[in-house]
């Protein structure tokens, strides 16, 4: 095996955090600053690792271009479920891969005042690294869930040991509200996978769910037959169970592929049987998986934990939170709810916007209210993400519209769009938050002023930054907002006026948070003699961020040409489901019935 190899590449991608905490757990004691630079070595390695998918015809990259996954492999991991070592990246993971690679470069770059423990916060970081970059990879949902859980201690342990006065309480908070989300995920998941069965798929199915491999250009019958006479225990039992030729008395082939229950939700009626209270169960998993993911979002009225999470966390771990955890719920909503749950989705489309345009006014007007710095900023990630649920959601591919699914695919692109943006704008304000928290340890919005005469440097990278964060044109924060906007014209008049109008209130409290810390004639708080310029590791870690906001907000391309195929993709197979649903919908109606389209409620 070699590093041409998927199976190598991306396991070593994943786990050399993990390993290397492994190393450093094992390692004899060494100075503070050792146990950082192995750290942020490690880190600096992975974000390599990951630039070697750019490099066009290599055994190993990302073709940009391509709607479909790439570098997939899959392995039997505990073959008597079904539970494989399966994974692959799209248009959706990838970019979002590249993130974490990056942003826990910085987040470790800013880790250096952390003196306490130093040790044990470096194998906490590092394991936290593995966890995030394997839930964006993973296409197994038990290797999903595994994935997703790793993540949670690391983070409750990394707030209740090196964050504020308030840590303990704070990382309770975090901790059990993510745990019950989780656990609504599993519930889930079982539901799926209780009722899920392979032998109802046909051979391109089981192709494009990347159980049957099938070489470029290759025939899909072929490697169909293939892969039924090889002896992998999976193909082996689907041979055994498809013999019975009756098949209400075949056995069901459960599996946790997700590829695989995309195509079952998407193409049979396995998840469509009552399940409690005259819902279906792929009603009841959309909404519990749903919950779990806007847990993460977060969106209103789970949001509580994090602004809570953020004032206590040390820095960089609120670079890591606001940056790359949150946008968990959103790859999970975008990967696994809409694709496996359709119709759940389709009846319940309003109200995932709603939930949308919700945490977008109601985290506006929070972070307006807002005396303390990092709090302000904690509710502006509850606003922004708002546009990620709103995004998604917006399900204008009906019959009203001619299944026409341009504008639901701006959308989910913007909504995609947005989750790079905010990572970048919101990993940096959390940042120079902390740079100034550091000097003169207060937060106090009405206590600052005056910054730009003290440190120039700094106020103006940090006001490049806010304004990503605002939504300003040339900026990487205007896309992904006006895409949203404008995608939910043809879905709600009514959200879309509202959605726009939030501009208003978000340039509000960024504009006033700017007028109260960085303008002004003097510093009015304490520890005034501590105001020095700006560091050239702070330097270091703002200037990327800054850079990155005005490449994506002038060439947003750049990015839109790896993630819009694939989303694209997933988006012209839900509008064809759409079709097909109403039209059987349609076909079903009593002679007699009054004539009109399915969908017509879901249009204002």
């Amino acid at each position: 095996m070699t590093l041409s190899d998927p199976k190598v590449y991306l396991s070593l991608l994943v786990f050399l955090p993990a390993v290397a905490a492994l190393v450093l757990a094992i390692l004899p004691r060494l100075a503070d600053e050792s146990y950082k630079l192995i750290s942020l070595a490690v880190t600096i390695f992975v974000f390599i690792l990951t630039l070697g998918f750019f490099r066009s015809g290599a055994p190993i990259d990302f073709e940009k271009g391509v709607a479909e996954m790439q570098n997939l492999f899959n392995v039997d991991w505990i073959p008597s479920f079904g539970i494989q070592y399966f994974m692959a990246m799209d248009g959706i993971s990838f970019p979002l891969v590249v993130l974490t690679a990056f942003l826990s470069i910085l987040a470790m770059g800013a880790s250096w005042p952390i003196t306490k423990h130093v040790k044990g916060y470096c194998i906490l970081f590092l394991l936290l690294e593995t966890g995030m970059l394997g839930v964006f990879m993973a296409l197994d949902f038990f290797l999903f869930y595994v994935f997703w859980e790793v993540m949670l201690l690391p983070m409750y342990f990394l707030i209740g040991v090196w964050g504020g006065p308030r840590r303990e309480y704070a990382a309770i908070k975090f901790f059990l509200y993510t745990l019950v989300g989780s656990v609504l995920m599993l519930i889930a998941i079982l539901m799926l996978y209780f009722n899920s069965d392979l032998t109802t798929l046909d051979a391109q199915q089981l192709a494009d769910a990347g159980i049957v491999s099938v070489e470029s250009g290759g025939d899909v019958a072929q490697a169909f037959s293939k892969w039924k006479s090889s002896d992998a225990p999976l193909a082996q039992k689907y041979t055994e169970y498809i013999k019975e030729a009756d098949p209400t008395q075949r056995k069901q082939l459960h599996t946790f592929n997700i590829l695989a229950l995309q195509q079952m939700g998407q193409h049979t009626d396995l998840f469509d049987g009552e399940a409690l209270w005259g819902k279906s169960t792929q009603w009841w998993a959309f909404l519990l998986l749903f919950i779990g993911f806007v847990i993460k979002v977060p969106s209103v009225p789970l949001h509580t934990w994090l602004p809570d999470a953020h004032v206590e966390a040390p820095t960089p771990i609120s670079m890591i939170l606001a940056g790359i955890l949150l946008k968990m719920g959103g790859y999970g909503i975008i990967r696994i709810c809409y694709p496996i749950c359709p119709d759940a989705g389709y009846e319940m489309a309003y109200f995932v916007c709603f939930v949308g345009v919700l945490s977008m006014v109601y985290g506006a007007f929070a972070a307006l209210a807002q005396k303390d710095f990092k709090r302000m900023v904690a509710y502006s990630s509850v606003s922004h993400m708002g546009y990620v649920v709103l995004g998604l959601g917006v399900w204008s591919a009906v019959a009203d519209t001619g299944y026409n699914p341009d504008y639901w695919k701006m959308g989910a692109n913007g909504a995609m769009f947005q989750m790079i943006a905010h990572g970048i704008s919101s990993a940096g304000m959390f940042f120079m938050v902390g740079v100034i928290y550091d000097r003169v340890h207060h937060r106090d919005l009405d206590k600052f002023g005056g910054l730009f005469a003290k440190m120039p440097v700094y106020s103006g990278l940090a006001v490049g930054i806010f304004f990503a964060g605002l939504g300003l044109p040339g900026l990487c924060g205007f896309i992904g907002e006006v895409f949203v906007v404008l995608s939910v014209w043809k879905y709600s008049y009514a959200l879309a006026i509202i959605s726009a109008a939030v501009v208003i209130l978000t340039a509000g409290y960024i504009l006033w948070a700017i007028q109260r810390v960085y303008l002004g004639a003097e510093y009015k708080g304490p520890h005034g003699e501590a105001l020095t310029p700006i560091t050239m590791r702070e330097l270091s870690i703002a200037v990327p961020l800054l850079v990155l906001a005005i490449v994506f907000g002038v060439y947003p391309t750049a990015l839109l040409n790896y993630m819009q195929p694939s989303v694209d993709m997933q988006i012209d197979r839900l509008a064809a489901w759409t079709e097909e649903h109403d039209n059987r919908a349609t076909a079903s109606k009593p002679l007699g019935a009054e004539d009109g389209q399915v969908a017509d409620a879901r249009i204002r």
